[in-house]
């Protein structure tokens, strides 16, 4: 049976990723080139397209129209974008981690280096990405669940 993505190892992932490019970008961020505000801005457009999955998603499962057939959820659909959020999450931590990795490194050096002023947006709008994509995944995985069964407990539509 599939379990819930947990927030608590999204989190894990977001800070073991956020270590991991603080130490690179501590020894190697001379040699970087500059960071512009939309380098991190291509995950937006996938959480909006998650979201929209989401609510399209939640409607049928609200009207219980899952199964074969015209104009119903198929069984296998759901069970994909239960494992897009799934996926997606990860990858939205991750990203999330490696660009607060960079604003750890950036921050202290803002009053030093001219660079490190002018990437800090870039590296911002980038870790809100990451963000709002693993919000948007955790969003889809919820709005994947089957319909309140009182004999059993919420699980994914797997």
């Amino acid at each position: 049976m599939l379990k819930q993505t947990r927030i608590r190892d999204l989190l894990a992932l977001a800070v073991l990723a956020a270590i991991v490019a603080w130490l690179l970008v501590r020894t190697m961020y001379g040699s970087l080139p500059p960071i512009p505000v939309y380098a991190g801005a291509s995950l937006y457009p996938v959480a909006v397209i998650e979201v929209i999955l989401a609510f399209m998603i939640r409607s049928r499962v609200g009207k219980h129209e899952i199964g074969e057939g015209p104009g119903r959820l198929h069984p296998i659909t759901a069970a994909r974008a239960v494992a897009l959020a799934k996926a997606s999450a990860l990858v939205g931590a991750a990203s999330a981690g490696v660009w607060a990795g960079f604003l750890l490194y950036l921050v202290p050096q803002r009053g030093v280096v001219q660079a490190a002023t002018d990437d800090t947006s870039g590296v911002l709008v980038g870790a809100l990405a990451g963000i709002a994509l693993a919000a948007a995944a955790l969003w889809l995985e919820y709005c994947c669940r089957t319909p309140e069964d009182p004999d059993e407990p919420n699980e994914p539509a797997l």
